[in-house]
């Protein structure tokens, strides 16, 4: 008999196992799981013998079940530690399991399990099949034809084109004759001011592309080492400045004279209100989803940390930029080359004849299929630079501890023009669809277009595209980890989406705008610098100085704007990383805590039999463990003298001290210790899973996080404490 089983509860086994359903290993505690499926270790003929095998033995050997089956009960397991309510319904990509009760158990000789149903999403180092083969013939066949009508356009071309003026009507021949002509050569002429201007501009355009070198390393710098106090102070700016435009806009509508005409002082009083209102919404927003926002600073931190270990993207992709624009010139000059395309002709018009240029029938179609083909080029490399960015730090993030990716760029690099590049192609040109869509609603829009009809039409149709944008980015980014086809990869961001949206939503708003806002002030702090530097250095400017300084401010905006297209698209892939971390159990997924942190807190608790604790999470069985315990003899700095340098590790103390009343009082704190030197994904594994340790140690006064000794010591503590 099974042990920790009746002999009633043993028989209600055998009766299930008899219908065709698998238990979870943990019989010796509850009925976890019940999923069909016995049927599947036998072929048909002996399937009920093995069933009544299995159902006669003394002994319920739940070992001799597949580890497939018995994988995919643990996976639906409550994902957080005690804490099944924020947990997912099941790991990404799987499906629920059916109701034994509400659908019939399929026959196995009909149907076969879904390869995919239970993926287990990781970076796929392995080779890959090429996916998406038809978008990557349409796009060849689309150069090819662009490159061969080109070829055949330059060959064909008339050198005539450029002198119809040259051209006059012969009645003799009735045709178009060219009349010699002195050709007067343009004189053009450079004039350039006494002033020094032009050195001026190229010295401090040529100085501003040297600094921004550093500028960049320096705003990374700063991201990866003081994130949290960057967002929490750039956070409040997200309701002072509408604030203060609301109010600015009241005062100054109330002012102006032809303002308060327009707008009756109910209307502004109305307005005022509703912005109020919304800013209220803003506010409380953030302070609901405020573990978002500690997420956010965590994601923030890895992704800076990710783009300094992976220095060289910002080369790669300047240089993808450029292979684009080396791949355009030919189209360009097959572009002209088609325009020459054609013959000079007579045409008869008001009373006689003239000469005038006709073009050959099928230019109008390559001017067409060359810009069709440009644009989807265009949109299909910005989804390579994404792929790329996404490959290289999902390597990193993926990679083991104790090594670092080797040829990552070069790896991802070989997979977005190898085997993905049909998928490239496909996502390219959806959003080369999308692009042209939204062109066509700004032109209506540019035409005065009106009615409350076309407003909201404008306004679904932007969010539609704006949602599918979101949406086709993080399809690349699971294109970049898996390899797997689009239709596949857009499935994968749905089921993640569908239990983050919210999550990924406000990882990247606050993100976005918080690199924005860093970006712009730095810039324009930067103009200003250089404003009173050519004042006080190049005296004969005037004006000009202004003209200088925005030039110089517009160069660093560009190359800091880069710098920030590049850590975006890094934040969404560790965001991305993150969350199938989480799904698979190797960061909340999984993670239980053994009766022996909960024994040693009680006894430290009541007892007094320990004056700290130390715990650690143990990645491989996905328990926490209790990996220190101090006696009662012990001090604080006993504790910190056990912490390690380089790993993750909570910890419990339990302080006894006397108050400026000459009470004695005891206070427990709970201690989260992140050091610096740590791993990225030891952070994040010990970030996530730290409420459902607090949840659980029910007690605890002040929690401390720390990342290095000065921020937790003694002093910091008895200060909380006091």
């Amino acid at each position: 008999m099974t042990k920790g089983l009746s002999s009633l509860e043993f028989e209600e086994l055998k009766g299930f196992m008899d219908l065709g359903f698998v238990f979870s290993e943990d019989v010796n505690s509850s009925l976890v799981e019940i999923i069909p499926g016995l049927q599947r270790l036998a072929k048909k003929d002996d399937g009920e013998e093995q069933v009544k095998e299995t159902s006669s033995s003394s002994a319920f050997d739940v070992s001799s079940i597949p580890r497939l089956y018995l994988s995919e009960v643990w996976e639906s397991k409550p994902s957080d530690l005690y804490d099944p309510s924020s947990s997912p319904t099941h790991p990404l990509l799987s499906k629920p399991y059916p109701s034994p009760i509400d659908e019939p158990i399929s026959d196995p000789t009909t149907s076969e399990p879904d390869p995919s149903q239970y993926l287990q999403i990781s970076y796929n180092y392995g080779p890959r099949p090429i996916k998406d083969i038809p978008f990557l013939i349409l796009f060849s066949f689309l150069v090819v034809c662009t490159f061969g009508f080109g070829i055949f356009s330059s060959i064909n071309r008339n050198s005539n084109s450029s002198k119809v003026s040259s051209f006059v009507y012969d009645s003799n021949s009735t045709s178009c004759v060219e009349q010699s002509s002195l050709d007067n050569p343009l004189s053009i002429y450079y004039y350039f001011s006494s002033s020094n201007l032009l050195p001026s501009l190229i010295w401090t355009l040529v100085i501003t592309l040297i600094l921004s070198v550093p500028f960049v390393l320096c705003v990374l710098l700063l991201l990866k080492h003081y994130t949290k106090q960057i967002v929490y102070v750039s956070l409040p700016f997200f309701i002072i400045v509408p604030i203060f435009l609301d109010v600015y806009w009241f005062v100054a509508c109330t002012v102006d004279s032809t303002c308060s005409d327009d707008f009756p002082i109910g209307y502004r009083v109305l307005v005022l209100v509703f912005v109020f209102l919304v800013i209220a919404v803003i506010v409380w927003i953030i302070v609901v989803n405020w573990h978002r926002v500690e997420l956010t600073v965590k994601i923030i931190a890895v992704s800076s940390h990710a783009l300094s270990q992976n220095l060289g993207l910002f080369g790669v992709l300047p240089a993808l930029t450029l292979g684009l624009v080396v791949y355009y010139v030919p189209i360009v000059v097959f572009l002209v080359f088609a325009n020459q395309n054609g013959e000079i002709v007579a045409q008869y018009e008001s009373g006689e004849y003239y000469c005038t240029w006709k073009q050959d029938s099928w230019v109008p179609a390559y001017f067409a299929l060359a810009i069709l083909t440009m644009l989807w080029s265009a949109t299909a490399m910005v989804e390579v630079q994404i792929y790329v960015i996404s490959g290289t730090i999902a390597q990193w993030y993926f990679s083991k501890d104790d090594s670092r990716p080797r040829r990552s760029i070069r790896n991802s690099l070989r997979n977005a023009f190898g085997p993905s590049s049909g998928t490239v192609c496909l996502s390219g040109l959806l959003i080369c669809v999308v692009r042209v869509v939204r062109a066509m609603v700004d032109s209506a829009r540019q035409e005065d277009a009106s009615g409350i009809v076309y407003i909201v039409l404008r306004c679904c149709v932007n969010t539609l595209m704006a949602a599918f944008e979101f949406l086709n980015k993080f399809t690349v980014i699971f294109v970049a980890i898996t390899g797997e086809a689009y239709c596949t990869a857009a499935r994968m961001t749905y089921e993640l989406l569908k239990r983050n949206l919210l999550s990924a939503v406000f990882v990247e708003t606050v993100s976005t705008r918080l690199l924005a806002g860093i970006i712009f002030v730095f810039s324009a702090i930067y103009a200003v610098v250089v404003c009173a530097i050519l004042n006080a250095v190049v005296s004969n400017l005037g004006a000009d100085t202004y003209f200088v300084a925005g030039m110089a401010w517009a160069l660093l905006l560009v190359v800091l704007g880069y710098f920030v297209y590049v850590l975006d698209n890094v934040i969404d892939t560790v965001y991305v990383c993150y969350a199938i971390d989480r799904d698979r159990g190797e960061a909340t997924t999984g993670m239980w805590v053994t009766d022996e942190c909960k024994n040693s807190f009680m006894e430290m608790k009541w007892k007094k039999v320990h004056r700290y604790i130390v715990f650690k999470i143990d990645e491989g069985s996905r328990l926490v463990t209790v990996d220190k315990v101090g006696g009662a003899g012990e001090n604080y700095d006993d504790l910190t003298a056990s912490l390690p340098k380089d790993d993750c590790r909570y910890a419990v103390f339990d302080l006894d001290f006397v108050t400026v009343d000459n009470c004695r009082k005891s206070k427990i704190f709970f201690i989260a210790w992140s050091p610096t030197a740590s791993r990225i994904r030891a952070k994040i594994l010990y970030a996530t899973s730290k409420d459902g340790l607090r949840r659980v140690l029910d007690g605890i006064h002040y929690e401390v996080q720390a990342t290095d000794p000065t921020e937790m010591g003694i002093d910091v503590i008895m200060d909380r404490a006091l």
